[in-house]
């Protein structure tokens, strides 16, 4: 009998040890999935950014080709509308994110100047094809800008996560850092001045 309760004991023991195990991983496995998860998340909403970006690059040149026809004289902004394209392209190639959020930033700025540059030529306001250029531009930039608000919530909720009790524990060590989000060009609040 003493050896039978013994044998209990034991595997009583041995169970309440599996358990504790058992709550153990899976205390740590779900945290470390939500982390994957959100991450996942963050990617896929960079990927939607990249997306919208090359979106508009590739309608950039066609946008510079209709206003070089009639301002010929605005080379300085054309000038820089191009290297700015150029450099999202560099910036994409290397796969650096800071460097394509510097990049795309630059590019903002740029397009800003030609767009203030084109109100001085009404010719080109009313042409049809650089209309259409514009409005398809500016579809692009809303979705930029959508796609930027919801990589900045992603971002967020992953950030969260990474810096919450206990999580930020397990993120740590497996290497879950924080992302950055973007954030506005200084001076960005401004609107540009248009003269004619």
């Amino acid at each position: 009998m003493v050896q039978k309760k013994s044998n209990q004991d034991k595997w009583l023991k041995i169970g309440l040890i599996a358990v504790g195990v058992i709550i153990l991983i899976s205390l740590l496995i779900s945290p470390y999935n939500k982390l994957v998860g959100l991450d996942e998340e963050v990617q896929q909403s960079w990927s939607d950014v990249q997306v919208q970006y090359q979106r508009r690059a590739d309608l950039i040149p066609n946008l510079v080709e209709t206003v070089k026809g009639y301002a010929s004289q605005e080379q300085t902004v054309l000038t820089e509308v191009t290297e700015a394209r150029s450099a999202w392209a560099s910036a994409q190639a290397s796969g650096d994110q800071a460097s394509q959020i510097a990049a795309a930033q630059s590019m903002d700025g740029a397009l800003s100047r030609l767009l203030v540059t084109v109100e001085a030529y009404p010719d080109l306001k009313s042409n049809q094809n650089f209309i259409a250029l514009q409005d398809e531009l500016a579809g692009t930039e809303n979705r930029v800008s959508v796609a930027r608000t919801r990589y900045n919530e992603a971002v967020a909720t992953y950030n969260k996560m990474v810096r919450q009790f206990p999580s930020n524990i397990y993120a740590g060590m497996l290497g879950f850092d924080r992302k950055e989000s973007f954030q506005a060009n200084s001076g960005s609040q401004n609107a540009p001045q248009v003269e004619f």
